[in-house]
């Protein structure tokens, strides 16, 4: 029997925490899913809901507190658009709100938290492929932030025995990728196709980057969070499934969508920021320490990113 019977998912009502969550249920994994209020209904599917502030640090030491989690997969963030818009906001919800979560989480027992990082982590210029252990620099705040907290982890983790997990990942092509985040020009475009929309290209033809699908986004939270200690090698593993560009995003629609109307109009703050990225984020380590290995090349996510929209129709 797995020694991890209750998880709590910050974020848990976002589309990537619920699906985390519905993976974990299937292992026989009670989850809390902690997030804040919403509008909408948002299904509890069986698990146990909290509603609060992230920033709220006696609402988040209450729920540690009462639910006491064997694992903390943090996931609730501010993406990086709107991390340089409001770099105080930012600041608040990706580093100070983490600080206190993992003291939260040491000081009621927890003895495993998973951290969702990023490739942005890295900064511009990068070699290609991107080393395991290549130094971290970020450029924009959102990697700042995220960087901030993968080395408080690893405090946790070497001064008071945490087992901290971090996974860096790279561009996710997803059906929820936000309207506002332009380097998932991917994901737009593929919904644009779909809707019988024209799409403009924020980058050039031969621009692309390291990429993953986000289902094997879900399950390496899941391998990766759940496997043994002893065979992990590092704090933090970077994580790639396939480089694409552009153009073949373009032309993979095309096959599907043969009056799929589109141009490329490049963004220089887009084109730059992708070209500075690596087309592969070496991740013969995860692969080595715990068997990680991508399902999906960019074919078939673009065939299931059609299927989920599909579904989403009906």
């Amino acid at each position: 029997m797995s020694d991890i019977q209750k998880a709590l998912i910050t974020g848990g009502n976002g589309n990537l925490g619920r699906l985390v969550a519905a993976r974990l249920r299937e292992r026989g994994i009670s989850v809390v899913r902690f997030d804040l209020e919403v509008t909408r209904d948002i299904p509890s599917d069986g698990d146990t809901i909290v509603l609060g502030d992230i920033r709220d640090k006696t609402i988040v030491k209450k729920m540690l507190e009462e639910h006491r989690p064997d694992i903390v997969y943090h996931l609730a963030s501010l993406l990086s658009g709107s991390s340089e818009e409001d770099i105080e906001a930012a600041w608040a919800i990706n580093a100070n709100a983490s600080f206190e979560l993992l003291r939260a989480a040491m000081a009621t027992g927890v003895s495993r938290f998973f951290f969702a990082s990023t490739v942005a982590t890295y900064g511009d210029g990068l070699s290609d492929p991107l080393p395991q252990d290549a130094e971290q620099w970020p450029s924009n705040f959102y990697g700042a932030s995220k960087v901030a907290v993968e080395r408080l982890g690893v405090y946790f983790k070497l001064k008071h025995g945490l087992d901290f997990r971090c996974l860096r990942f790279p561009l996710v092509i997803s059906p929820f990728a936000p309207k506002t985040a332009v380097t998932a020009y991917p994901s737009h475009a593929i919904r644009a196709a779909h809707s019988g929309e024209r799409f403009v290209f924020p980058v050039s033809p031969e621009v692309g980057m390291s990429t993953l699908f986000l289902d094997d986004v879900i399950s390496s939270i899941v391998q990766y969070s759940l496997a043994k200690a002893t065979g992990l090698s590092r704090h933090s593993y970077n994580l790639h499934g396939y480089h694409v560009t552009a153009e073949a995003v373009a032309t993979t629609i095309r096959r599907r969508f043969q009056n799929f109307q589109y141009e490329f109009a490049p963004d220089p703050v887009v084109e730059a920021l992708l070209s500075g990225w690596p087309n592969v984020m070496a991740d013969d380590v995860a692969n080595k320490d715990w068997g990680w290995k991508p399902a999906f090349d960019f074919t078939q996510s673009a065939d299931r990113m059609f299927e989920l929209l599909d579904a989403e129709k009906r």
